[in-house]
Parts: structure tokens; C-alpha cells; sequence
């Protein structure tokens, strides 16, 4: 989902994140640790034979061997990139876990795309205030495209993570539990 700003944001009531919610958000930081283990391994690897070849190829003779050592750099670095790549996200999403969820009496408007949207897009869905006027409002990508309607609704919302709740049912953005490093995560949503 990409986000459009929370408009007026110093008047909505808010409420901070709970532990289990935070914790919730942790589980889903620390399984992408797993995954990003590798590319933090193979950074370490070559980065400590890049400094190793160019140490020994200062010692010894001959000194054709620091030759090699930016491919195994540019390598390192390749891997760093990965590893950045892959952890950025959910350490944002943990950042905004000290971000207040706002809680509105409003409408909840689901429209299609229209000529701004991503490719794939599927429409966009808004948190409105009870005069209609849009609160925020978020990009969607899925398979379906998005009716056209708007309902009234007590929502729940965090400007990162999108519509948490919707007349106090969770809309699956911050799932009830989730699994130690979120392994099986997917199998779960298929049920």
C-alpha cells in the first residue's frame, strides 16, 4: 500500500501500540533476520577475504594478488546491499510502532485505480472523516480491483501499516498471533 498523509493528524484521538501488537511487529522483524542472515554472512566472508588478500599481498612477494581483492569487495558490497534490502522494510515497520494508531468515527471508501496508480495497482482505500473529506488514504495491490463504495465505520488505523481495524474486526494487516520468526506465516493465511 503506498500512503497519502493523515490530514489533521493533531486532531485525531490516538492510542500508542500495545505490547502484544509490538511484539506481534518484533516476531515479523526477526524472522526477516533469518532470511537476512545469509547475506550478512557472505558480506562478512568477503569482505574479511578482501582485507585478508590485501594484508597478505602487502607482506608478501609477489604482489600480484591484491588484484583480486575489489571483485571480492564489490562482492561484499553486493551482499550489503542485499542485506539492506532485505531488512529495510521491516525495521521501518517496527519504527512506526512508536507512531500512535488513530481511531476515527468516519467512512471507510474503497474506489478502483484511476490515472495515477501503480501498474497492479487495484485501487485505493481511505479512512474519511464524517464530513467525507479524505483522512488518508492508501495505494492497493492484489488480484482483484476494488469496488466502488463507501461504508460508515469505526476505524483503526496507523499511517505505515494501513486500516488495522474496522468496527473492532481486524482486517488481517496486524494478524491476532504469529508464529516464532513468522515461519509458516503464509501456510496460515491459506486456511
Amino acid at each position: 500500500m503506498r500512503l497519502r498523509t493523515v490530514q489533521h493528524r493533531d486532531y485525531l484521538a490516538s492510542r500508542p501500540w500495545t505490547d502484544r501488537e509490538r511484539r506481534i511487529v518484533w516476531r515479523g522483524l526477526t524472522g526477516r533476520f533469518s532470511i537476512a542472515i545469509e547475506p550478512l554472512l557472505g558480506m562478512l566472508f568477503f569482505g574479511m577475504l578482501t582485507w585478508g588478500i590485501i594484508w597478505r599481498a602487502r607482506i608478501t612477494k609477489p604482489h600480484d594478488l591484491w588484484i583480486l581483492s575489489p571483485i571480492f569487495g564489490f562482492i561484499a558490497l553486493c551482499f550489503l546491499g542485499y542485506f539492506v534490502g532485505v531488512m529495510v522494510a521491516p525495521l521501518v515497520a517496527y519504527a512506526q510502532t512508536y507512531k500512535p494508531i488513530y481511531q476515527i468515527d468516519g467512512y471507510v471508501r474503497y474506489r478502483g485505480p484511476d490515472d495515477y496508480s501503480d501498474v497492479g495497482s487495484t485501487g485505493y482505500v481511505a479512512v474519511l472523516f464524517e464530513d467525507s473529506g479524505t483522512c488518508c488514504e492508501w495505494e492497493c495491490y492484489g488480484t482483484k480491483a476494488l469496488p466502488c463504495m463507501t461504508l460508515p465505520a469505526h476505524v483503526e488505523f496507523s499511517e505505515f501499516g494501513g486500516i488495522h481495524k474496522i468496527d473492532g474486526k481486524s482486517t488481517g494487516v496486524l494478524p491476532d498471533e504469529l508464529p516464532l520468526l513468522a515461519i509458516g506465516i503464509t501456510q496460515n493465511r491459506r486456511d
